[in-house]
């Protein structure tokens, strides 16, 4: 495809960039304690410059110790000794002809407690004690159980006293008029070491519901004083920075705001709270009129943190008309994320003038040579993001273990100076049984690697779990992922025989150098369930592979996990009145919080049963225990289906234990898990085997 718009160069300010797309700001946990931008944070941000990107927005950066510190493991321009080790990844890009903007963050009541004043010290600790970091970590797990989730850690800090956020919890005070003096002088001195480290520009985050956005928004500010109250008041704080920085950089230095333009309350069912489009819009203009070089358009918080940042089920595209809004009321460059997954969609947005700039953070992390690869005219290679959210689960979570975000189809990110794959395979042959996703993730680096490689199917199709898990409604992007993963092993001469069954007899007759069984999982049917054996009874997978299809039934799901919640769903768009049992207290306990969310909010003719446990299946009803409602003790069930976990099918690793060479075995063959835990074990066994 031929793109006019999208490798064309742009000005922000003074700054040229060298085409229309920006790595949007993603918190990745790459840092450490001090702040200072490490050897790993780099070699991340250099893969991306080199991978093609115009401009690199930074992961939100601290410009305070005490409580804007939003993680452990995060950048900072808070000290004057963060400016070096920031110059040398500026230069690391600059190499690549790609321009660096560092993003300028606050969390305010959006901090974790366990962040608050705890910082400094371990900066301290640190520096002077060798053990201190790995102690830390093996505490922080047992804070965050026993002090975090019982609210007895400090307060994060708000323009007002309101309640708590709805992801970090914990106690919010209002901030005192001298501490947001002292918050704007440091915001610009934050800027002013970005400037003296050589970086092209500074982005300010008055958005997600962090600190600048809550002074925006009369949802968190309630302030009497001038900085609250009307629209020019709880503009004030956010004004005030950027006349300081202008003061201190020059005019000539570049700033960017990403902005909410919709909090979009009215979404989660809250209308009249914040602020919505209309007024975003007129705070956009304010911003022009103050010389900011451009507008980075966003939506949201973390209290409607879905529409933000998406999950599976939200269109493509869908909030450009946010950034259009915007590009009508303003002369300055506007820059969106709009979730936009294909050059193709970003170079339309472009051409229908809905914005200057195209922005991910997300098709990035899956595909670092995005840019470039869209450029040489091979689209095909790309791999595409599928909006999974493991990334933000990942970081979320890794955060309290010293780890960092991974991606579900790039089992290299945060990795990329390990990840060069050697070219030593010397044509041998390796033989892999399963073509769903860790055989075909396997098989495609063995296959770079120069070994001889095939892959024996015994379905008609590859894709494995994941045909099963793309048939829910909206679960379209799983199919990205196949083909992304089909066509890479079919680029690398990965040879695919379907409708193949392989046994002991056929692979020891191929002789290969090793074999590996990639045979994934199946459903789980206990027998010890009273009545599992009548008719009407099933699993997922024969709803989900079309073998069952029920109409117009009372169909009882045992099990909510997310699987069972987009069964569920599956069985209710078809037509049938649909409950959901649960043992556990809470629906989907496992889940992560944004994928449970958006699969209830389809949800809500489904009747859920939580603390329920199955007790026997019957021709027309399950008998269950309730102890927090013993008034419940049948619930009526013309079908069952069994979403109570996957087993792993390993029968053939067994077999051929002691029968071939280098056996391996990885994926739910191994240990049933999820996208990311399949391509992480492919990656790292096939580029380990010697």
């Amino acid at each position: 495809m031929e793109y006019k718009k999208l490798f064309t160069e742009k000005n922000i300010g003074n700054v040229t960039i060298k085409n229309r797309i920006v790595l949007a700001p993603g918190m990745l946990g790459l840092g450490q304690f001090d702040g200072k931008a490490t050897e790993r944070m780099m070699n991340y941000y250099e893969e991306r410059a080199k991978g093609g990107v115009g401009l690199i927005i930074t992961e939100i950066s601290r410009i305070n110790d005490v409580h804007g510190a939003a993680a452990y493991n995060q950048l900072g321009v808070s000290k004057d000794y963060q400016i070096e080790p920031l110059r040398e990844m500026v230069n690391r890009i600059h190499k690549h002809d790609c321009k660096i903007f560092v993003q300028l963050h606050h969390p305010g009541r959006q901090n974790v407690g366990l962040m608050i004043k705890t910082v400094p010290m371990s900066i301290f600790f640190d520096k002077y004690f060798k053990f201190y970091r790995k102690l830390f970590f093996s505490l922080v797990p047992f804070a965050r159980k026993h002090l975090l989730e019982k609210d007895r850690v400090p307060c994060a800090v708000c323009p007002s006293k309101v309640e708590k956020s709805n992801l970090s919890g914990g106690r919010v005070r209002a901030l005192r008029h001298s501490e947001i003096k002292k918050l704007v002088k440091q915001f610009i001195n934050g800027a002013v070491r970005v400037q003296k480290s050589g970086a092209d520009g500074v982005e300010l985050h008055a958005s997600h519901g962090y600190l600048i956005q809550q002074f925006l928004s009369t949802h968190t500010n309630h302030r009497m004083d001038e900085y609250g109250g009307s629209f020019k008041n709880r503009m004030r704080f956010l004004l005030e920075i950027i006349e300081g920085i202008k003061k201190e950089c020059g005019e000539d230095f570049p700033i960017v705001v990403r902005l909410t333009i919709d909090e979009c309350y009215a979404e989660i069912g809250k209308p009249g709270e914040g602020y919505v489009l209309e007024e975003g819009v007129k705070m956009a203009k304010v911003l022009e009129e103050v010389g900011v070089a451009a507008i980075d358009v966003s939506s949201a918080t973390y209290d409607t943190i879905n529409y933000w940042l998406e999950p599976m089920s939200f269109e493509c595209g869908w909030r450009a008309y946010m950034a259009d809004a915007v590009k009508k009321a303003v002369k300055i460059p506007v820059i969106a994320a709009n979730l936009i997954r294909s050059p193709e969609q970003a170079e339309k947005q472009l051409e229908d003038g809905v914005q200057d700039f195209v922005a991910s953070a997300r098709n990035h992390m899956a595909d670092p040579y995005w840019s470039n690869k869209a450029k040489n005219g091979k689209e095909k290679e790309i791999k595409r993001c599928i909006c999974c959210l493991y990334c933000m689960e990942t970081m979320m979570e890794n955060s309290y273990h010293d780890g960092f975000a991974d991606c579900a189809v790039n089992p290299t990110l945060g990795r990329e100076k390990s990840s060069v794959i050697v070219k030593d395979g010397d044509n041998r042959k390796i033989v892999i049984v399963g073509a769903g996703i860790s055989g075909l993730y396997a098989g495609t680096v063995l296959a770079k690697r120069g070994f001889d490689v095939t892959i024996l199917e015994k379905n008609k199709e590859v894709g494995g779990q994941l045909q099963l898990a793309n048939k829910p409604p909206l679960k379209d992007k799983i199919n990205w992922c196949i083909e992304d993963a089909l066509y890479h092993a079919k680029l690398n001469k990965v040879k695919i025989e379907l409708d193949t069954l392989a046994t002991v007899e056929s692979i020891k007759e191929m002789k290969p150098y090793a074999t590996i069984i990639a045979t994934g999982g199946s459903s789980i049917k206990p027998k010890w369930i009273k009545g599992v054996d009548l008719p009407n009874v099933c699993t997922v997978t024969e709803i989900l592979d079309g073998s069952i299809k029920l109409s117009n039934k009372n169909v009882v799901v045992v099990g909510s996990g997310m699987t069972g919640l987009e069964t569920a769903e599956k069985l209710l768009v078809d037509g049938n009145k649909v409950s959901v049992i649960e043992m556990a207290k809470k629906i989907a306990p496992d889940a992560w919080l944004q994928n449970r969310d958006d699969s209830l909010s389809r949800l809500k003719a489904v009747e859920f049963y939580p603390s329920t446990k199955l007790l026997e299946i019957l021709p027309n009803e399950i008998s269950v225990d309730s102890p927090k409602n013993k008034k419940i003790t049948k619930i009526k069930a013309d079908n069952v289906v069994l979403s109570i976990g996957v087993k792993s099918e390993n029968k053939l690793y067994k077999e051929l234990k002691d029968k071939v060479d280098n056996l391996y075995i990885i994926g739910d063959a191994e240990k049933v898990g999820r996208i990311a835990n399949a391509t992480s074990s492919a990656y790292k066994l096939a580029t380990t085997i010697k």
